[in-house]
């Protein structure tokens, strides 16, 4: 067996370029790692539409096997229906898929039974340590595999989400970036009186049109100039795996993972007030206002889903929100989903029976930079710097370094993968933002 590069193993998930990084062999022995690690007899496995997850998934599900655990197979699948899969069947999951990835990687997502996230610190690291030892204990019997499709029940629980009846005919532009979104959002819009108006449906893990990868700014502009060229009511894009989504309004306009997160919590608190919803460390001031406005208790947490669902599991939190799309709910196993949230967007635009731009206006309170990335040589030197030169601002640790100051803030945190500080920052006014980010990034990249 050719050598493994401990490096594929991430902070949340095995990530690499296919097949010098990540491969059948790997991915066998990947397999009897999860099975011998965890001590469990059966699993959930599903794949996304890239070109190696056939043969991923098929050595993996061979190593689970050789391992003495039944596979429950459910195939093409997001990897929110796969979390979906371990909750209502009750066993521990592994999706292949490289999310927004270009097309030459791939790697894959774990959980335990009820869809409970498997970190480097959780249980990742036990399976890494005991896949590049190789060594595993002898099984008893080999397992069996069985093939069941999860679509249809998939589609029947995002939609328990909403009242269907209360649905007008909307009409939605969905870029699909030839990711997973594409088998699924159709299903989801046969139950609907909304016309779909779709764009990369096709599965396709060469991705032709675009990279599957709606946080960058130039993937939205295609959604914003469809949905203006279709008159739509909004528009929805989904990563390559479809745990995420993002949108633009009536107008082309795209809108902020705070602002998706506002008026969720606006809804959801409607209708459970009195519940606790988490937000982390980088979404803007309009997300725990608009919680305690609607008389919910906010909770702040740091970036990252196994932080995030174990505060959920924690706290009892109805949902949590981050600012890079992902949207979590209590009834989906605490996991996250941007199918249940795109419903839900339908669903307050058919009830308040106002363009989305002008549900959103009361909630734009502030001006925001978005993330920006620096490469940076010395990371934590730069961010004692930071520190030190805004030190009479209200400091935390949450999430790296965020500084407050009565009509700005910022947050400054290292990427997990990368040579990389992330800039965030937030004002009452647009003059005051573009100065701070200016006098910001001239900190940074000095």
């Amino acid at each position: 067996m050719r050598e493994i590069d401990p490096g594929v193993f991430k902070a949340y998930d095995i990530r690499g370029i296919y097949p010098d990084e990540v491969n059948e062999e790997i991915m066998r022995s990947v397999g009897r790692a999860f099975v011998a690690f965890l001590r469990e007899d059966k699993i959930v496995v599903g794949r996304d539409m890239r070109l190696s997850s056939p043969a991923l998934s098929g050595a993996f599900i061979d190593g689970a096997l050789q391992q003495g655990a039944d596979v429950v197979d459910v195939g093409l699948c997001s990897t929110d229906m796969l979390y979906f899969a371990s909750g209502v069947l009750n066993l521990p999951g592994v999706m292949f898929t490289a999310s927004h990835n270009p097309k030459e990687y791939n790697g894959a997502k774990f959980c335990r039974r009820l869809a409970r996230p498997i970190s480097i610190d959780t249980g990742l690291g036990q399976i890494r340590d005991m896949t590049l030892k190789g060594k595993f204990p002898k099984p008893s019997r080999r397992g069996s595999r069985l093939e069941e499709p999860m679509l249809e029940r998939y589609v029947e629980h995002v939609l328990g989400f909403i009242d269907i009846g209360s649905i007008r005919p909307l009409k939605v532009v969905v870029d699909a970036g030839n990711g997973m979104a594409g088998m699924i959002v159709p299903a989801i819009f046969e139950k609907l009186p909304c016309e779909l108006v779709g764009y990369c449906f096709e599965l396709d893990g060469s991705f032709p049109h675009h990279q599957p990868n709606p946080i960058d700014p130039e993937n939205i502009k295609l959604l914003s100039a469809w949905v203006k060229e279709n008159n739509a009511d909004l528009g929805m894009a989904f990563d390559g795996d479809a745990d995420r989504v993002f949108l633009v309004d009536d107008h082309g306009e795209p809108i902020s993972g705070s602002l998706t997160n506002a008026i969720l919590i606006n809804r959801i608190l409607e209708k459970n007030p009195g519940e606790k919803v988490i937000y982390n460390a980088i979404n803007s001031w309009t997300v725990p206002e608009t919680i305690e406005a609607k008389g919910g208790i906010p909770i702040r947490e740091r970036v990252g889903h196994s932080f995030i669902k174990q505060t959920m599991l924690q706290t009892g939190a109805i949902f949590a929100g981050e600012h890079s799309g992902h949207y979590y709910f209590r009834d989906n196993y605490n996991a996250d989903s941007g199918l249940i949230a795109a419903v839900m967007v339908l669903e307050i635009i058919s009830v308040e029976g106002k363009p989305l731009s002008e549900i959103l206006k009361p909630f734009k309170k502030y001006f925001a930079s978005g993330e920006i990335n620096s490469r940076v040589d010395n990371i934590p030197a730069k961010l004692a710097e930071i520190e030190e030169r805004y030190s009479d601002g209200k400091i935390d640790h949450i999430d790296g370094i965020t500084v407050s100051y009565e009509d700005w803030w910022f947050n400054v945190r290292p990427s997990n993968t990368e040579p990389l500080i992330r800039l965030n920052v937030e004002a009452k006014a647009k003059e005051l933002l573009d100065e701070k980010v200016k006098e910001l990034l001239g900190v940074i990249r000095s």
